[in-house]
């Protein structure tokens, strides 16, 4: 009886397999079928596949059944830990791996261990580039045309990956990896990123199990607007010394351990994107000290340019007929600068070339906890340095604070010494000098924002994988693109493809295999990548068979600017160049060679129509004024009770631009109270309505409404101590506008008598800080105050808000300004 229970039971598990793989090819099956510890590979073709046929059999009574498990899904035998790394507005000339003079050991030692791609590229705005990378399609195709904030209503611009483009996250989830994606976000649409969500488009939505990091284009290292999974943390409150680069790298250590310590065979996708170089530029004291000792940058830009193409020529990084494009005439010479513009301009290359190197060891310091774990051997590591050129957004002399340049305010270098001696602590938010990202690009001409050239999208990329790669140490040259890591891990996982995921149809990669290069043979094979598009804001290039055209960008990036654009087809002139014989693209060959040049333009608009680049558009006005879901537009009246925290700028009411009236009606303890009644913004640009701290007991529980403009100006309203009870506050502030950051006059009363009436001369025009919240009953990150009412946070309001309002009045902008003001919001958001 028992023998024909096994048979029958052998054949309904071999029925039940049928059916579970009848959309699967290939599969692994290690144990027996039905038993509890059976496992099998998929096949591919649909993920999640279909939920097996019970294999088992169910009769009256268990004594007579037989059970049956379905097998847990696992990668193909010896599928590799994948650790992918990439940093942020680097620069191709910045590290010291790829000719640079700031020290970079980590990167070198994966290029040591694997092979060095000096032919490497990406778009030339952050958020597209990492939405290629994590899909594997261009840019376009993933819904990022260009960054979230300015997105217009076409599927390539749209802001949104749709569910035909899914993550590498996806796929290899389910295919039995451990997911996971540490650091920068910019990839959730701006109008999706609160506590409403919805939360398919942040990363636990699209299929990385774990999340730890920063939503949005860039946040402070000191004290960022930080999130694990989809809540937001605050784990430097109280912890002056704390930094989210280090703290970030002992997430991922700590995550790695216990993953192989609770389940060893279980492969792990680590996606680890650190906010350096991005501005603001916040290394530590120690690592500012340690380069500040080094004096690399004392030589001034347009040596340091020299010098890195020196390196770059010794090192093979360029090979010996490769020239050094010139110095813009539209950025100053070193040399004719003033001794004290050249002592700041240091002091902000040192505190960038700090937070480079500080960046890449606590990379290393990953990457090390791999080998510590016992799995660098079989583990593929993928570290790319850059997602786009260096940032020219400091404008030209740079700033101790990155969000006077998204309001167009360029701060005197005179003004900046006053930051000097604590440039890159938590009481700056700096950026460097546009000439110094021109040379972080060297060879190539351009910066980060122009896609049209190699200076916005050429990055340096090491792999490493023990006992796969043959010619460790060695360098490669094949033109490649974000779009072929998801392919090249595919391929050295040995996970095909889906054509299905969460039943939706994928559609095809656009990126092919880099693991072709792999091999010493292939070192000088031709490239399997032969044709690669490039676009952005209107600038535009095309790679065609060892062939670039592109267009000569018609706008500065690092000025702001109201001019009106050219016609976006016949308004740009084009540039031709043999990148085979000259890589740094110095020759322009257009007006000799017309026919190739139409050529080389009819491939881009094909690839154009083909990838979703149409409607090409370089406008400022439809652009930055086309409608897009936003979760407070049309919105006058806001009301709130109780507390509330963590509220990013697209869910918090406006005040910008216009008159408002912020009225609070608070119940007072025994005793009194202090505390944070409502605020947004921070250190660097932001306002607060609260109670004082006061000084050992003194002048506590005054009302106080505090304006900060951009860290450079405080006007403050004071109001009187409130006694035990109900009380109503109110806030009503008149703008002098219309017109962009015009000042007025605002009114504190306390129960219906004036307080205090002050004016201010300028107002915020653009944005607040965009990694700092709006936060009600507490103060979640910076301050708004600095030295008269400090306090500290998170400043908890020791009374009850029974409710808050806001009622905002009109807009008072023209359109000019409202299309300069979403233009520069959107840069500050990349």
């Amino acid at each position: 009886m028992m023998a024909v229970r096994l048979i029958i039971s052998l054949a309904v598990s071999c029925v039940a397999f049928a059916f579970y793989s009848s959309c699967c090819i290939a599969q692994q099956v290690t144990g027996e079928l039905g038993s509890s510890s059976a496992t099998t590979t998929l096949g591919g073709k649909q993920l999640p596949p279909p939920d097996p046929a019970f294999g088992g059999v169910i009769k009256e009574k268990a004594s007579e059944s037989i059970a049956w498990w379905p097998p847990r899904v696992v990668p193909p035998k010896g599928a590799p830990n994948v650790l992918l790394i990439m940093t942020d507005d680097v620069g191709f000339g910045a590290p010291g791996t790829f000719g640079g003079v700031v020290p970079t050991p980590a990167l070198d030692r994966i290029a040591k261990n694997g092979l060095r791609y000096t032919n490497f590229h990406s778009t030339s705005l952050c958020s597209p580039s990492r939405a290629a990378l994590i899909t594997g399609r261009n840019h376009h195709v993933a819904g990022f045309g260009v960054v979230g904030e300015i997105a217009t209503g076409f599927p390539g611009y749209d802001s949104v990956i749709r569910k035909e483009n899914g993550t590498i996250g996806a796929i290899l989830k389910e295919n039995g990896y451990a997911t996971s994606w540490f650091g920068k976000d910019h990839n959730t649409p701006f109008y999706q990123a609160t506590q409403a969500g919805p939360f398919d488009q942040w990363p636990t939505g699209m299929g990385f199990e774990y999340f730890y990091g920063f939503v949005g284009g860039d946040a402070s290292q000191w004290q960022p607007n930080l999130y694990r999974n989809t809540r937001a943390i605050y784990p430097f409150q109280g912890n002056p010394s704390w930094n989210l680069t280090t703290a970030m790298a002992d997430e991922a250590i700590q995550y790695m351990k216990e993953l192989k310590e609770v389940a060893p065979d279980k492969p792990f996708f680590v996606y680890y994107v650190p906010g350096g170089t991005h501005a603001p530029h916040h290394p530590t004291s120690e690592w500012i000290k340690k380069i500040s000792d080094m004096h690399l940058f004392d030589g001034g830009w347009n040596k340091l340019r020299e010098t890195i193409f020196a390196n770059q020529k010794r090192l093979g990084i360029m090979p010996a007929n490769a020239q050094l494009t010139p110095w813009p005439k539209e950025l100053p010479q070193w040399e004719s600068l003033s001794w004290d513009e050249k002592k700041l301009f240091i002091k902000q290359a040192d505190v960038y070339g700090a937070y480079l190197a500080y960046t890449d060891h606590e990379i290393g310091r990953v990457i090390q906890a791999v080998e510590d774990l016992g799995q660098l051997g079989n583990t593929l590591i993928i570290y790319i340095s850059g997602d786009n050129g260096a940032s020219p957004e400091g404008m030209l002399n740079g700033t101790p604070n990155e969000f006077t340049t998204f309001n167009g305010v360029a701060v005197p270098v005179k003004d900046q010494f006053l930051w000097y001696e604590f440039w890159g602590s938590d009481r700056t938010f700096p950026h460097f000098a546009t000439p110094w990202a021109w040379a972080m690009d060297t060879p190539f001409k351009w910066t980060k924002q122009v896609a049209s050239h190699y200076g916005g999208t050429a990055q340096g990329m090491a792999i490493s994988w023990p006992g796969h790669i043959g010619d460790a140490g060695g360098i490669r040259r094949q033109f490649h693109h974000l779009i072929d890591i998801v392919p090249t891990v595919l391929e050295a996982t040995g996970i095909p493809m889906p054509e299905t995921l969460n039943g939706i149809k994928q559609r095809p990669m656009d990126g092919v295999s880099m693991a072709y290069t792999w091999d010493k043979a292939n070192a000088n094979a031709p490239t399997r990548h032969t044709t690669q598009y490039f676009e952005m804001l209107g600038n535009r290039a095309i790679y065609h068979d060892g062939w670039v055209a592109c267009t000569t960008p018609a706008t500065l990036p690092w000025e702001l600017s109201n001019a009106p654009p050219p016609d976006v087809l016949t308004g740009y002139k084009w540039e031709l160049y043999n990148v085979m014989e000259d890589p740094t693209e110095s020759n322009d060959l257009a007006a000799a060679m017309p026919d190739k040049l139409k050529q080389m333009q009819d491939v881009f608009y094909a690839e154009a129509k083909k990838h979703g680049v149409l409607p090409l558009d370089n406008s400022t006005l439809h652009r930055w004024n086309s409608p897009r879901p936003n979760l407070t537009e049309g919105r006058k009246i806001f009301t709130y009770a109780g507390t509330l925290a963590g509220v990013p700028n697209s869910g918090a009411p406006n005040i910008l631009n216009k008159s408002y009236t912020i009225t609070a009606e608070v119940t007072i303890p025994e005793g009194g109270a202090e505390g944070m009644i409502v605020t947004d913004g921070g250190r660097f640009g932001g306002y607060g309505l609260f109670m004082s701290k006061g000084v050992v007991g003194f002048e506590r529980g005054r009302v106080v409404f505090l304006y900060n403009l951009l860290d450079l100006k405080r006007t403050i309203w004071e109001g009187p101590e409130l006694s035990p009870g109900k009380h109503t506050i109110v806030f009503d502030f008149k703008s002098d506008g219309p017109g962009l950051g015009k000042g007025g006059t605002g009114v504190l009363s306390v129960d219906g008598k004036e307080a205090a009436k002050n004016s201010m001369e300028h107002t915020t025009p653009v944005t607040f800080p965009e990694d700092e919240t709006f936060d009600i009953g507490q103060d979640t990150r910076t301050g708004v105050a600095m030295l008269e009412y400090r306090y500290d946070v998170p400043f908890t309001f020791t009374g009850t808000i029974d409710k808050l309002t806001f009622n905002l009045g009109p807009e008072q902008v023209t359109a000019q300004e409202r299309q300069q003001m979403q233009k520069t919001v959107a840069g500050a958001r990349d």
